[in-house]
C-alpha cells in the first residue's frame, strides 16, 4: 500500500512541475507587424525537424511552411510565434530560413499571460 501511495505522490510532483513549467512566462515583450499581432510577418520554412519541450510549442519537419506572427524580444529573441494549418506555437528561430517578409517595420508590444497558455483543440489550458 505504501508503495502505490508513493508512486501517486511521485506522478502528482511530476504533473504539478509540468504544469508550472507550461504557464511560464518566455518574455515580456514581443515584436509584431501591428499592435494586435494578428497580421502575418513573415512566411518560413523549416530548415531542420522540430519537437517542442510543451504544448505551447510548435512541431514541423524539415520543408514544411510556417507563417510568423510574432518575435519574442529582449529576453528570448531566438523563439518565434507562428502557425502551421491549424497549429500554433514557439519555435527556435535557428530551426527556420525567411522565405518571404511581409512588413517592414517591426512594433514591440508586452506580452499577455494569455501567450503562453497551452491550446488543446479549441480550448486554453489554464494550468
Amino acid at each position: 500500500m505504501s508503495r502505490i501511495l508513493d508512486q501517486r505522490i511521485l506522478l502528482l510532483v511530476i504533473s504539478c512541475l509540468t504544469s508550472l513549467q507550461s504557464t511560464k512566462v518566455l518574455s515580456e515583450w514581443k515584436k509584431c507587424a501591428d499592435r494586435e499581432c494578428e497580421t502575418v510577418m513573415s512566411r518560413v520554412l523549416a530548415t531542420t525537424d522540430y519537437l517542442g519541450p510543451d504544448c505551447r510549442y510548435l512541431n514541423f519537419k524539415t520543408g514544411e511552411e510556417i507563417m510568423v506572427y510574432s518575435k519574442l524580444s529582449r529576453k528570448n529573441e531566438h523563439l518565434w510565434t507562428g502557425s502551421k494549418g491549424k497549429d500554433f506555437g514557439y519555435f527556435p528561430k535557428d530551426a527556420v530560413k525567411v522565405e518571404e517578409v511581409f512588413i517592414t517595420e517591426e512594433v514591440e508590444v508586452l506580452t499577455k499571460e494569455a501567450d503562453f497558455f497551452c491550446l488543446h483543440g479549441d480550448k486554453y489550458t489554464f494550468e
